[in-house]
């Protein structure tokens, strides 16, 4: 679990083609500090498993899911990433609950600078438009944003000098794609509102019958 709150703004060393998987090599020293075998990075909001590490520079392999659901088969060496280690068990939850699993990738369809921040819009993929709430959170290449304005297509959210000069927004521009996580309590809720299936046990162990069902049990 990650909280969108960016470490540090790392570097792509070395993008390795695997047929539909890719292997990469990034370096970021302070996220590699303390990080061995099988942790975890977020990688541009990405949670990726870490193969190995040296000097700094840490290894992982990414899958075909991964890489048609975000923007990270874009990467090449050179390319800038926004880093982050998982939050530490009854650590500050300084963003919000963030899973490193991708929902989709949007597209940065303006940007508006200003003297006190950056104000940017970003157009949505289909079916995600009802998750994302005014004033609500939304994770933007793995940063922890809140929604300005909340469109059918499209969301808008206002960025800080300090967000522009530590991660990978600062040089976004219109046409850029950026990885998108909406916040999973709204995708849980969705779900437990739905009708009960019928036929099925509640949590408690009770059956449940549909309404048709139960009139012609009486």
């Amino acid at each position: 679990m990650f909280t969108g709150i960016v470490e540090e703004l790392g570097e792509v060393v070395a993008v390795e083609d695997r047929g539909e998987a890719a292997r990469l090599r990034l370096r970021g020293p302070r996220v590699t500090a303390d990080a061995g075998h099988g942790d975890s990075i977020a990688v541009n909001g990405v949670c990726l498993t870490v193969v190995e590490t040296s000097n700094g520079v840490f290894t992982a392999d990414v899958m075909a899911e991964t890489l048609h659901r975000s923007g990270l088969g874009a990467l090449k060496a050179g390319s800038p990433v926004n880093l982050e280690r998982p939050m530490a068990l009854g650590g500050r939850l300084d963003g919000h609950l963030v899973q490193g699993h991708v929902d989709g990738r949007g597209t940065i369809t303006a940007r508006n600078d200003k003297d006190s921040g950056t104000e940017i819009t970003v157009a949505l993929p289909d079916g995600l438009g009802r998750y994302v709430v005014e004033k609500g959170s939304i994770t933007v290449d793995g940063i922890s944003l809140t929604v300005v304005e909340a469109g059918e297509a499209h969301f808008t959210v206002s960025l800080i000098p300090t967000t522009l000069a530590l991660t990978t927004l600062g040089t976004k521009q219109p046409g850029d794609p950026v990885n998108l996580e909406v916040d999973v309590l709204a995708k849980y809720v969705e779900r437990l509102m739905g009708a009960a299936p019928t036929g099925r046990e509640t949590p408690d162990g009770r059956e449940t019958l549909s309404r048709g069902e139960r009139e012609g049990a009486r």
